[in-house]
């Protein structure tokens, strides 16, 4: 779909959103647009929001941007800096208040991404690319898609919670939180290094998944993602066909939310597999490592599988106010050796909320990531230079040769008002792209999060 034609939806929305706010600007108890109290930056519509709220329609547009500049270091040390951006555009429907539907709810996301990162080609070797970004809101193509169409019902009092329609793994399965800007602490990890299979937000697939809790600590869940290359292409945004499909994967996890000494944590484990089949990183389809293949074709296996696990766990408060303190954060993933280019990540990091009375609401993060890059994945390009006879780094026919990259963070989120959160950060990247020859990065960012 074409940008200029995709525009509607978003002018639909806001002209709506306006003329509510003038028709019932006159009443005394809404929020006004621009109230730091609101949990919304046009207010509450005069009310209507409110009334849409208590009938079961919660109407939302959400932006994210993300500045970065290159200060010191990486592929390219001419200091620039770029812009990304996103909207969220969506409805949450309450269907028991607006059908009569038990315990039912629906959802509807559309997104538009643009603008540039400065990682593939500043910070990393454009040959290599950097493994993650500088700039998390960028990716997957800078345009509008159908992020989100679903439906979910409970059953049995809510013990069983079933959803269907489309949507990402990351939204349910090895979910995490996305206020970092540095890629590797943000949402789901394993989307980031397996991503020819795992599709994070904003791209959407057919799919289902089962949710039972078995306790109120503790739930296991199961689903169907329709894996289908196709539905990454810029032009595919809206595609709801299945032409293009190459299998399923199907993410298994168990999730536990304890309090401890009070406190709330969550830890997850979970297991995917992927029925499509998958390029061997180094044995070529004669059975010979691939650079010495004729043709270049690779091996190819029948799956594809991983494992993860992700930990987060509040470990003070600030005078008995549980929404105040320090939490600790884990993450790790382990994939394919056969398949997958990455094969294990981790992070670990720690939040503060609330570190000072004036600002109880700001919030401090500080976060380490290593990316690993396979081994066979590092010997083939070694072997493809033998085999061209290149062993200069500068010459533009050379294939990088990658191990691993290490990114660090650390930023202070400003809560300007209930609807505006600034975050400042500085993030260092040691090895951009896992490449030796490219200098060490400092990149200043700057995070803005509004709620409209």
């Amino acid at each position: 779909m074409k940008h200029d034609k995709a525009k509607s939806p978003v002018k639909l929305i806001s002209q709506l959103s306006v003329l509510g706010a003038l028709s019932l600007a006159g009443s005394v108890h809404a929020a006004d647009a621009f109230d730091a109290n609101s949990p919304w930056m046009l207010g509450d519509w005069g009310g209507l929001r409110t009334e849409l709220l208590d009938k079961g329609w919660d109407f939302n547009l959400d932006y994210v941007g993300e500045a970065a500049t290159n200060l010191a270091g990486g592929y390219n040390n001419d200091q620039t800096a770029r812009y990304s951006d996103q909207f969220a555009l969506g409805v949450d429907m309450n269907l028991e208040k607006i059908l009569g539907w038990h315990d039912t709810e629906a959802k509807v996301t559309i997104t538009e991404r643009s603008g540039r990162n400065i990682s593939n080609d500043r910070i990393s070797d454009p040959r290599a690319g950097m493994f993650s970004s500088s700039q998390e809101v960028w990716g997957r193509g800078q345009t509008w898609r159908l992020t989100q169409m679903w439906i979910k019902q409970k059953y049995f009092d809510g013990a069983l919670d079933v959803k269907v329609g489309r949507f990402g793994p990351g939204e349910d399965f090895n979910s995490f939180p996305c206020d970092f800007q540095n890629l590797a602490f943000c949402g789901s990890q394993v989307g980031n290094w397996a991503g020819s299979i795992w599709y994070n937000w904003p791209v959407s697939q057919w799919a289902g998944r089962v949710k039972y809790n078995i306790t109120p600590e503790f739930y296991a869940q199961i689903g169907a993602f329709n894996q289908n290359p196709s539905n990454l292409d810029r032009d595919n945004g809206f595609k709801l066909n299945g032409s293009g499909t190459k299998g399923t994967i199907v993410p298994v996890e168990v999730v536990w939310s304890p309090n401890i000494n009070k406190l709330p944590g969550e830890y997850r484990v979970g297991y995917y597999y992927s029925s499509a089949s998958a390029d061997d990183v180094y044995q070529g389809a004669n059975g010979q490592p691939q650079p010495l293949t004729p043709g270049g074709a690779f091996e190819t296996h029948s799956s594809k599988h991983g494992v993860w696990f992700v930990g987060q766990q509040q470990l003070t408060s600030v005078g008995g106010d549980s929404s105040r303190g320090l939490s600790i954060f884990v993450n790790a993933t382990q994939h394919d050796k056969a398949t997958n280019f990455i094969d294990n990540y981790q992070n670990i990091g720690l939040v503060f909320k609330g570190p000072f009375d004036a600002r109880p609401k700001d919030d401090i993060g500080v976060g380490i990531a290593r990316i690993h890059v396979n081994d066979d994945a590092q010997d083939r390009a070694r072997l493809a230079n033998q085999v061209s006879g290149i062993d200069d780094y500068d010459n533009p026919n050379f294939v990088p040769i990658q191990t691993t990259e290490y990114d660090a963070e650390i930023y202070y989120g400003f809560h300007v008002t209930n609807w505006l959160t600034v975050r400042p950060n500085l993030q260092y990247v040691k090895r951009p792209g896992g490449v030796d020859d490219v200098q060490n990065a400092l990149v200043a960012g700057l995070k803005v999060q509004s709620k409209f």
